[in-house]
């Protein structure tokens, strides 16, 4: 195939070095990922490659680029998801830049970086009740804290509830000296992480004191009737038939509930059933919930991690 050369023109070069990376970093990138050469000159980017693979790159630059003019951030991160994301795709319609999602917090704005969180961030928005499963690393967590947040900064919802069981990940840790909260945290870590990485620390503390941001394992969510909240169990794959039954039913009025797990990962005994795998075994029917499938694919943690999963997965 003869290789062909287009040329893009961008109206602000203020946005070029941030565009391009630091020493042309998001350049290199797509070079590589693409095989493609890029040349840059005053507002005027070239790209030469076969006309494919030229037209994946320039739909990526022209994409990041409208983020730029809207006062969004651009990071390795975004470059190597977008690159990812329209490789793996290559035959089918990509919507991932089809309609702009953005998902506002006290810290930061934060967008999908696949087409299967782009529709999960719109499932979280439109559904009562989402169930979600994949590989680690794909955003359930991390997008389903965000979208709590926006709800809460907007007054749709009164207070985020987030809760997994606390089960061992395959290592006996022993006793854990300290309160009940003393031992339970370590277990709640990766939703402390996703909090602070939206909001100041001295919000997060204030909204814990005060109860509005709640914590806890999943079985302190026994006996209550959870009302105006956004409530997200994580870890879903941990917890047992019973204990998933339980929690669903804890779903009061203007609540809204986000059911998140990994169902190669599951830590229980042997031979028991993952609560979350039955659920969605036995609501897959309910239309008012949302039902959203990860895969390698939407991975957005290091691009090793991707190679990691597929090899286990194969």
């Amino acid at each position: 195939m003869v290789n062909e050369s287009i040329c893009i023109s961008f109206d602000d070069n203020s946005y070029l070095t941030a565009l391009f990376g630091e020493n042309d970093k998001h350049l290199q990138i797509i070079e590589q990922k693409l095989d493609v050469v890029t040349a840059s000159r005053g507002n005027m980017l070239s790209l030469t490659g076969k006309p494919e693979n030229v037209a994946l790159a320039n739909n990526i630059l022209l994409n990041l680029y409208k983020k730029l003019e809207k006062g969004m951030e651009i990071t390795m991160s975004d470059v190597e998801a977008a690159v990812r994301i329209v490789s793996h795709n290559k035959e089918k319609k990509n919507e991932l830049f089809d309609e702009e999602i953005v998902i506002k917090t006290m810290r930061k704005h934060i967008n999908p970086y696949s087409n299967n969180q782009k529709k999960y961030i719109k499932l979280l928005y439109g559904k009562e009740m989402v169930i979600a499963h994949g590989p680690a690393g794909t955003g359930k967590t991390y997008l389903a804290v965000a979208v709590g947040i926006s709800l809460f900064l907007s007054n749709k919802v009164e207070k985020l509830i987030l809760c997994r069981p606390a089960v061992e990940a395959g290592e006996k840790i022993g006793f854990l000296p300290g309160d009940m909260k003393d031992k339970v945290d370590p277990y709640m870590q990766p939703l402390y992480d996703a909090l602070y990485d939206m909001m100041p620390a001295d919000k997060i503390q204030k909204y814990i004191d005060t109860r509005i941001i709640e914590i806890a394992p999943l079985a302190f969510m026994r006996g209550r009737t959870l009302a105006h909240a956004f409530i997200i169990l994580d870890e879903a794959q941990n917890a047992t038939p019973a204990q998933m039954k339980m929690f669903l039913t804890r779903l009061g009025e203007g609540s809204r509930m986000v059911i998140n797990g990994d169902l190669s990962q599951t830590d229980l005994p042997q031979n028991t059933l993952s609560g979350l795998k039955d659920a969605t075994n036995r609501l897959k029917d309910v239309e008012e919930i949302g039902f959203c499938k990860f895969t390698g694919e939407d991975i957005v943690r290091h691009s090793l991690v991707t190679k990691i999963v597929e090899k286990y997965e194969s």
